[in-house]
């Protein structure tokens, strides 16, 4: 079970001066790297780079991050609450098969994994009733697009 206390980031932990400095050299691709104790540099991969940089900004703004692994298991309250819906929609969404679960005891879990795939069909899915609907009202010609923007 997720613990916030090892998992999470905290920005008051480091001085703001540090902060600083570190989200100075993160806006700066390509420009940071490891150097361990005996003096070897290691560049680091982009992808990582790029989560890094996104943290370092998080926390200069004064944002705490909290690091969830993707086999985390999460109770229903807390996909819910993740995923925005009631305790009982998400509960109907595990009994229905749209998202995977497991049961420890009669409680019910999900991995952070399967929500953030559920997530992402969700809005795919989302994002191609909108564009169909779209496609419904220019082919209507009730798009006016003088109009938009006006007051």
């Amino acid at each position: 079970m997720l613990t916030t206390r090892t998992n999470r980031l905290d920005p008051s932990l480091i001085p703001d001066e540090q902060l600083a400095e570190l989200a100075k050299l993160f806006t700066k691709p390509d420009h940071v790297a490891l150097i361990d104790g005996q003096g070897h540099r290691t560049h680091i991969p982009e992808a990582l780079f790029t989560h890094l940089a996104r943290i370092v900004r998080l926390m200069s703004e004064r944002k705490a991050i909290v690091m969830v692994p993707e086999d985390e298991a999460f109770t229903t309250q807390a996909a819910a609450n993740y995923l925005g819906v009631s305790r009982q929609h998400l509960v109907d969404l595990l009994e229905g098969g749209d998202i995977p679960h497991h049961k420890v005891g009669t409680h019910r879990r999900v991995t952070f994994g399967d929500l953030l795939a559920y997530e992402k069909r969700r809005d795919w899915t989302r994002r191609e009733a909108l564009d169909r609907l779209s496609d419904k009202v220019l082919a209507a010609g009730k798009y006016d697009s003088d109009y938009v923007g006006e007051e």
